[in-house]
This record gives C-alpha cells, structure tokens and sequence, in this order.
C-alpha cells in the first residue's frame, strides 16, 4: 500500500471557536482549537489542520494570534487555511508557527499564487484546498467557504495546482462534508490517478471502514477527520490501530 499513511485531525474555525457543520452549514460549536490541536496530538495524530471557514466569506484574515497560541505547544506539523490571499500571508501564518499554508479561493482567482509562495517557502509549504461537488460530467470546483460555483473542471484544476507547485491537495467532497455516510471514494480515486502529489481526503468520514476505504479504493495518502473524533466516537489511536490491523502503514 505504500508509505505510511497519515490520520489528521480537521479543526474547522469559526470567530476562534472549533465547529463542525454538515455540507459547509448548520454549524455546531465543539470547542478551543488550541485545546482541542494538543488533545489530538496526545492520541497520536500525525498533523493538525486548522481552516478558518469564517476569514474568506467575510473579507478578514485568517487567525494569527490562535495560530500562535496553539504552536506554542505543539509538536507535530500545523497546517492553517482560509483567507489567504497573498503571499505575505503565507508569510504570516508561517512565522506565526504554522507549517503548511493551505490556499482555495485565492488560488483559484490568481493560479501565479501557488508558484510564488512555493518559490519563496516551498512547495512542501503550499497546500491547495480544493472544495468538489459532483456535476453531470464529474466535478465542479467552488470556492468561499463551498457557496460559489467557480465552473471549473476539479481535475483538471488539480493538475494545474501540481503543475504551479502545490505540494498537497486537500480535496474536500461537498456533497459528502459533514454526512457521515463515507468520502467520496470514487473522487479520490479520480484524482489519484490525475496527480503524483499527495492526496489529503476530506469530506464525510461516519466510520472505521469509510477512513479505510479512503486510503485504499481511494488511493489518499492521508484522511481528514472531524466528526468522528470530535463526538468522540474514537480516539485518533483507536483508528489507527483499527486500521494496521487490517494492513494500512500507519505510525503509532
């Protein structure tokens, strides 16, 4: 199957305060993301995600004083997202304390973005967050937060984000955000197939096996988790023991 596999654990932000919604809405408050980014470290999570679904809809930046209190006391990488525009921005966030900077709608106004924050910080520094709904022939790229269609093709925007100098994409399925019924397999595996940069799979996480299935019949090197460890319904080490059991490379 590979190289190891990474369980990262997905801190949506809303005004500083972790929340957890279904298809992008009906938000529910869970808790500190500082708090909440240690407790996650302590059962073994590979990397924490912070997104900011708050900063791009509303116009304001991404949350450098959370980002900076949480790095104090975190010792496993760190990326943050939403409402990064420019590269002074990456720049921020990075000093900040983040590791990875991941870029949506910004990326996809100005593509030239992804290749100079890259140029500049790295590409392994530059994660592109791709939000994909389904369409009649494949899917749609939106951007702000899942609320506008951009019309293009999700795919073949990957290609373009690799081919820029992205250093991950994280591919997000909006029809499954927040349902609980499983990821949506058949996307990954489409964009596993289009680009050789690791694949973070996002969207839809209920169980075990939908974490399983994302990693294999998905092909993702690694899989974003919410629901399932913020109602505490597993602990990241359960998972990942769950999954080496059945032959996935994970680090425990």
């Amino acid at each position: 199957m590979g190289l190891t596999k990474r369980i990262i654990p997905c801190l949506d932000v809303y005004d500083g305060v972790v929340v957890k919604g279904v298809k992008f809405s009906n938000l529910k408050r869970i808790g500190d993301p500082a708090e909440l980014a240690v407790k996650y470290m302590e059962q073994c999570a590979d990397e924490i995600v912070f997104l900011d679904i708050s900063a791009t809809p509303e116009g304001r930046e991404t949350m450098v004083e959370v980002v900076k209190r949480t790095a104090e006391n975190l010792f496993i990488p760190l990326t943050v997202g939403g409402g990064v525009r420019s590269v002074e921005d990456f720049g921020k966030l990075l000093r900040a304390g983040a590791d990875k900077v991941s870029v949506n709608t910004a990326a996809v106004k100005d593509r030239s973005l992804i290749r100079r924050a890259s140029s500049i910080f790295g590409h392994q520094c530059v994660v592109v967050a791709v939000d994909a709904k389904r369409v009649e022939k494949g899917w749609e790229v939106y951007v702000k937060a899942g609320k506008e269609p951009t019309g293009l093709d999700a795919l073949e925007w990957i290609k373009t984000c690799e081919y820029e100098g992205a250093g991950e994409i994280l591919l997000t399925s909006i029809d499954a955000d927040g349902t609980r019924l499983g990821y949506d397999v058949e996307l990954l595996h489409a964009a596993r197939r289009s680009v050789d940069i690791p694949i973070i799979a996002s969207g839809g996480a209920g169980s075990l096996q939908h974490v399983y299935e994302a990693l294999t019949k998905g092909g993702a090197d690694a899989a974003l988790i919410a629901s399932l460890l913020h109602y505490e319904q597993y602990s990241v080490l359960q998972i990942k023991k769950w999954l080496k059991e059945r032959g996935v490379e994970v680090r425990l």
